[in-house]
């Protein structure tokens, strides 16, 4: 028995971290995109289930210590969209539309490898640019509410320093406290878990807005990253299985108002490293009870959703911001991280920080557009080992190896190792 004291106990740690450090980013999105409070609790329920119950499964078929999240860098793009035409439901539609496209990623092995094919400058700059205007929110909290964010930044900077992993918890019970004080209590609303059903429609300009930067957020800044810290603690999954179980609950979840959920990143390591336990071989009962712990944080869901609906908008974006710093960190560096693309980087940055929308259609979307037409212009071509001329057809853009039929090649080409996790998100 004592033997499953600490993994179990490293897997609640996990859950505990992965709730609290990112709820109020996923309510934030769910709110942003048209979801009403009932909707944006059943949504973050349903993520908690889906999660956990994908976790638990994996765990117990794969042995592995295969730690599962939600999307928080989707859920900042969801903030970054804002209002969706055709309300939630076409944002529900949309968040049914990018299950739909994990799934076929983890069956169409060609599809995750052109994601992966993506410049890593210009996928890290549109999401920095999909997290700046997150990320500036502690700073006008400070302006607008600074009795009660001062506090919570405080905390935050302090635990970044000396216990970093509960930075985001401490700084979120501060923020309960000042809430707590300053607020009517939790009486005038109801705190019960919620299941809304809300019933998609279909938009081409959510499709474009929403779905299509959703997925491919989810894919580079969560999966691609997740399978490098499990290669990193030496356990290489089978990545189809993974793709279609988390694209599978993606798609179940989202008419309840999950957006997407998938590999976990930095919690991945709570479970997946040695402070798990000793024997890699036990780890994975770590990431089966951050599973269950998941579940039973879902059922209080309604009073997370509370605590948002009690307080100043401005606090609870702060908190969010403050998660979000060390995914700005990652993908900044990311996007300039090669001298040949930062402009074309930058151009994607400012794009997608702008909050452009032409055509109903998000500025994620036309960052990307951006970026890519710039590196394209670009290109240089490139240079003859014997001449040192141009090789007809060529360029100094390498182009993605040929496919492959072996599915650990096409792992390792999407998650080419521990070296990536540098570019992690904060979850």
């Amino acid at each position: 028995m004592t033997r499953l004291l600490q993994p179990t106990l490293a897997g609640l740690v996990t859950a505990l971290v992965g709730f609290a450090s990112s709820f109020a980013v996923v309510l934030a999105g769910l709110r942003a995109v048209g979801a009403d409070q009932r909707q944006a609790a059943s949504g973050l329920l349903a993520l908690c289930l889906a999660n956990g119950l994908v976790a638990i499964w994996l765990g117990l078929r794969q042995r592995m210590p295969i730690t599962i999240a939600w999307s928080t860098p989707g859920a900042a793009l969801l903030v970054a969209t804002g209002a969706v035409e055709g309300g939630f439901p076409a944002a529900v539609g949309a968040f049914v539309v990018c299950g739909l496209l994990i799934t076929a990623a983890g069956l169409f092995p060609v599809l995750g490898r052109t994601i992966a094919a993506i410049p890593a400058p210009i996928a890290g700059a549109m999401l920095a640019g999909v997290l700046l205007n997150l990320c500036v929110a502690p700073v006008k909290a400070l302006g607008e509410v600074p009795l009660m964010a001062g506090p919570v930044v405080l905390a935050w900077a302090l635990l970044s320093r000396f216990a970093r992993k509960w930075a985001i918890p401490g700084a979120l019970l501060v923020a309960v406290v000042a809430i707590a004080l300053t607020g009517p209590g939790l009486g005038a609303v109801d705190v019960r878990p919620v299941v809304e059903l809300t019933v998609p429609s279909w938009s081409a300009s959510a499709m474009i807005s929403v779905a299509l930067p959703l997925f491919l957020v989810t894919m580079a800044s969560q999966n691609v990253p997740g399978m490098a810290v499990l290669a990193q603690y030496g356990y290489r999954p089978p990545l189809r299985g993974i793709l279609v179980g988390t694209g599978l609950a993606s798609t179940l979840g989202a008419p309840l108002g999950g957006h997407a959920v998938n590999l976990a990143a930095i919690t991945a390591a709570l479970a997946a490293g040695p402070d798990a336990d000793p024997d890699p071989g036990r780890r994975w009962i770590a990431s089966v009870s951050a599973g269950a712990s998941m579940i039973v944080l879902g059922v209080g869901s309604g009073l997370a959703t509370a605590l948002v609906l009690l307080s100043p908008p401005v606090l609870i974006e702060a908190v969010a911001g403050l998660a979000l710093i060390g995914a700005l960190v990652s993908a900044l560096a990311s996007a300039l991280a090669e001298p040949d693309r930062r402009e074309a980087a930058v151009v994607t940055f400012v794009v997608t920080a702008s909050g452009l929308t032409l055509f109903g259609i998000g500025a994620a979307f036309w960052g990307l557009v951006a970026g890519g037409l710039m590196t394209l212009l670009h290109r240089r071509p490139r240079r003859s080992p014997r001449t040192g001329e141009a090789a007809p057809g060529t360029s100094a853009v390498s182009e993605p190896s040929p496919e492959t039929a072996s599915e650990a090649e096409t792992m390792s080409e999407i998650a080419p190792g521990p070296e990536r996790e540098d570019r992690l998100t904060h979850q």
